[in-house]
């Protein structure tokens, strides 16, 4: 046991996966023997939000503040620079362990109501290792006795392989993005990503391009899912695929200031709702009393 609660271990053929209790963070995947994601020590502190579950929302929401049934809520701001509420409300908390098989982990957290959420959810990931790579799903079941405002994503980044992240090959097929603003990374609007450097539906190199955007308009192929790849020059990959239940994806290159490491992997994050959901209600789910939401992604290597 460490600050993070208990290191769960589930492998399966080719994979291997570490998962810590805070946060139901994934800590490590493996492949082969090489990393999918970027690893943190299982004892420290997460860095940056890494590997996480953001629910009850994913991104930010501005000052924490959100209408709700006419009435204003105030959510703690956890994004101080930026004065916002980010990520949720469970990416800190110790999930309880429910069934842990070989490759098998389920992990439980209850969110109680507070004066900024006064709404009661249970939360169930489940993460599973097979040959097509770790299925990660979240289920959330009202237990209040209240509509509740939902969303959730995954904040995982992941690695190509051993090059710079500028040199990996990034296919995207997504029509659009979400355009912000500059100090706050707030919602101004849709924008084509034809003609613009996040147009990455043919595979193209991510070079030097800096990205902390949303993005939607996302092909979906015969099998109902919508893929990203991510390709290292040695010709090693991963990637992820996620269903329409998560219409927008959230990509950041992980751009840091010296001297923290930087664009140490790409996050992939399907969410469920784009940013600052809870104020415009965009794809926002409403989540009633006894109902269940659940959303999944998967991601494999190559």
């Amino acid at each position: 046991m460490n600050a993070n609660g208990a290191v769960h271990v589930i492998a399966a053929g080719d994979y291997e996966a570490r998962v810590v209790e805070r946060g139901a963070a994934l800590c490590r995947l493996r492949f082969r023997g090489r990393d999918l994601v970027v690893p943190f020590e299982a004892a420290a502190p997460i860095p940056d939000f890494r590997g996480i579950v953001a629910a009850p929302w994913p991104n930010r929401i501005a000052d924490g503040a959100y209408r709700w049934d006419g009435t204003v809520r105030h959510l703690p701001v956890n994004e101080k620079d930026r004065n916002t509420a980010l990520h949720g409300l469970v990416y800190d908390r110790l999930w309880e362990m429910v069934e842990h098989d070989d490759d098998r982990l389920a992990l439980r957290c209850a969110i109680a109501p507070t004066p900024g959420y006064p709404f009661a959810l249970e939360l169930h990931a489940t993460f599973d290792l097979d040959a097509d790579g770790l299925t990660c799903a979240v289920a959330a079941t009202n237990v209040g006795d209240a509509a509740a405002p939902y969303g959730v994503c995954p904040h995982p980044y992941l690695v190509a392989g051993p090059a710079p992240l500028d040199e990996w090959t990034l296919e995207l097929p997504a029509e659009s993005f979400l355009e912000v603003t500059g100090d706050r990374l707030l919602p101004i609007g849709l924008a084509p990503v034809a003609g613009h450097a996040f147009d990455f539906r043919e595979p193209r190199v991510i070079g030097a391009t800096e990205i902390d955007h949303a993005f939607t308009n996302i092909t979906i192929d015969d099998a109902g899912r919508a893929r990203l790849l991510l390709t290292d020059p040695s010709g090693t990959s991963v990637g992820m695929a996620w269903d329409e239940g998560c219409p927008w994806l959230q990509v950041h290159t992980a751009d840091k200031p010296a001297p923290a490491p930087n664009r140490l992997g790409l996050a992939v994050e399907p969410m469920t709702c784009p940013p600052e959901a809870f104020t415009s209600g965009t794809d926002l789910i409403r989540l009633y009393p006894g109902s269940t939401h659940v959303a999944g992604w998967t991601i494999f290597g190559a």
